[in-house]
């Protein structure tokens, strides 16, 4: 059984690279669009979770705090009850910031001395960062101007960005782009091999070889999976060696998520095969999953900010995974335990898009 899937792995690779446009297909969209979304890429910001960690007791601090909970610019999300809980809902993007108001707030505005909060904010996504600062500056310098006496006391705000503290835009941009741009290029050839065979009248001559259905998916998933951890790593190298991203995590902790997560994309690209006559509808039930599962993931909008039901919908799309592992590894240090979270739902889609894709194949059998 391993040598005729091996014949067929083979098989599969030559077919892909004999042709010279096949591998300017493969090769050369990546780096354009590494390049194109790097630089032109840009994001907007509707509602943002935030976290309110109020250690002041005065009016002056329950004010503020009211003000940034009547703002259509914040959805308080949380009360952190210290640092700890702070810090674990930041890494965990269950909230984008987290604003501290400290004991002495109320004291120092009545006593005319310098008053300050602090705002922690999740720099992953850096737009982001930067316009919940807007946002956060704003209130606290209308919540100054309104305070009696005039001239009002001094009022500060004092901003941590966590993980990314330049806010460079690529260091968010590049990494979801390694999960994007190569499951688009695994679904691709997978999605054509099986549509391919039929359209040239061989997929029937290969149903009476000693090749049984599973063999069948699995020589045609390989070679695409091979190709989607190919152009992932070649968006790695880009990111790492061109933009130069800082890397922070686990090299081994990346590539095994790629593992998973190519074995899901290629479960979509072989279940949408396995129904397509031609190359032509492969193609075009590859474009039709893509757009709403890159919307849906959280590459161009946060998740958080979509309507519950659109929400819970997003959580059938690998690349949503994907991307917050691939973020977490160059920006985070993700440990394994918390990557897991995201890795077996990848397993679970994988494995049910790769049943669908052997069901239909034994009906073409029969």
């Amino acid at each position: 059984m391993l040598g005729r899937i091996l014949a067929l792995v083979l098989k599969e690779l030559a077919s892909l690279w004999k042709d010279q446009k096949t591998r300017m297909v493969l090769l050369v969209p990546p780096l354009v669009q590494v390049m194109v979304f790097a630089y032109a890429a840009t994001y907007e910001v509707t509602h943002v979770p935030i976290g309110i960690w109020n250690e002041d007791a005065g009016a002056q601090g329950a004010e503020l705090v009211r003000r940034f909970a009547a703002s259509p610019a914040f959805q308080v999300a949380a009360a952190p009850a210290g640092p700890a809980d702070a810090a674990a809902a930041l890494d965990a993007k269950r909230l984008a910031a987290v604003l501290h108001v400290p004991q002495d707030f109320s004291a120092n505005v009545l006593g005319g001395r310098r008053a300050q909060v602090q705002l922690l904010l999740d720099a992953r996504r850096s737009n982001t960062a930067l316009l919940v600062n807007g946002y956060a500056t704003a209130i606290v310098g209308q919540f100054a101007q309104d305070l009696k006496p005039s001239p009002p006391p001094p009022l500060a705000i004092v901003t941590r960005d966590w993980f990314n503290p330049t806010l460079e835009p690529q260091y968010f941009i590049l990494p979801g782009l390694v999960a994007v741009l190569s499951l688009m290029i695994a679904m691709l050839v997978s999605a054509l091999s099986l549509a391919r065979e039929r359209e040239l009248g061989t997929f029937e001559q290969m149903l009476v070889t000693p090749l049984r259905p599973a063999e069948i998916l699995v020589g045609k998933a390989v070679p695409a999976v091979l190709v989607g951890m190919l152009e992932a790593n070649i968006v790695v190298a880009a990111s790492l060696l061109w933009f130069r991203v800082p890397f922070t995590g686990s090299v081994l902790l990346l590539e095994s998520a790629l593992l998973v997560y190519m074995l899901a994309g290629v479960g979509v690209g072989l279940a949408i095969s396995s129904f397509a006559r031609t190359q032509q509808q492969a193609i075009l039930g590859v474009f039709v999953y893509a757009s709403p599962a890159i919307v849906l993931s959280g590459f161009a909008a946060p998740v958080e900010n979509m309507p519950p039901g659109v929400e819970w919908l997003s959580r059938l799309d690998p690349v949503r995974y994907m991307l917050v592992i691939a973020r977490g590894t160059f920006l985070q240090d993700m440990p394994f335990s918390v990557a897991l979270h995201s890795i077996w739902p990848m397993a679970l889609i994988a494995a049910a898009l790769m049943g669908i894709a052997v069901v239909a194949v034994r009906r073409a059998v029969a």
